[in-house]
């Protein structure tokens, strides 16, 4: 607390005054993430490419901005039930849903087709990012991997054809009894 408000200039005591806590700060810190994250990742996640597109400004947004990526997908540090918070981290969500749902002519909104497609786009740009800005990927990309958008996306359509092959095997995979 001493050194957010060394930072912004103010006496010690006044983050405590404004915040009431230190979960208030971090709820403040997420709810400003969730806003910037709309603001980053919605203005291009549209359109014929969008939820692809979207994903890729979701690990820019991680790593511009990580101070607020790691406080907003840790709940245990905000008050979560700050209606600030909620609306800003639907709006984010709406974004993610909206461009998988785009993506998907004819798809009911509340259907496992499109909560799929969410789920597995949200965690591969999530994972991704997260394993960058851990520095898990640093010895993995080398100079034969500067095009990391398009290995990404490489690797994304060897993961669909590995499940589609996992579908048609049926509910078991084909696996041996």
């Amino acid at each position: 607390m001493r050194e957010i408000a060394r930072r912004a200039g103010v006496s010690h005591a006044a983050p405590a005054h404004h915040f009431v806590d230190k979960a208030g700060i971090f709820t403040a810190i997420a709810t400003e993430g969730f806003r910037l994250a709309v603001e980053e990742i919605g203005p291009v996640a549209s359109g014929a490419d969008g939820f692809l597109r979207g994903g890729e400004a979701y690990v820019a947004f991680a790593l511009t901005h990580p101070g607020h990526f790691e406080v907003m997908f840790r709940p245990g540090l905000y008050h979560g039930d700050d209606p600030d918070l909620v609306a800003a981290r639907d709006a984010a969500f709406a974004v993610l849903h909206g461009s998988a749902l785009a993506q998907q002519p004819g798809v009911a909104a509340d259907s496992a087709e499109a909560l799929g497609l969410v789920l597995a786009g949200w965690s591969l740009s999530h994972g991704f990012a997260t394993l960058w800005l851990t520095a898990n990927l640093a010895d993995r990309l080398g100079p034969a991997s500067d095009d990391v958008a398009t290995t990404l996306l490489r690797g994304m359509a060897e993961l669909g054809r590995l499940a589609e092959r996992r579908l048609a095997a049926g509910p078991d995979g084909g696996a041996p009894r």
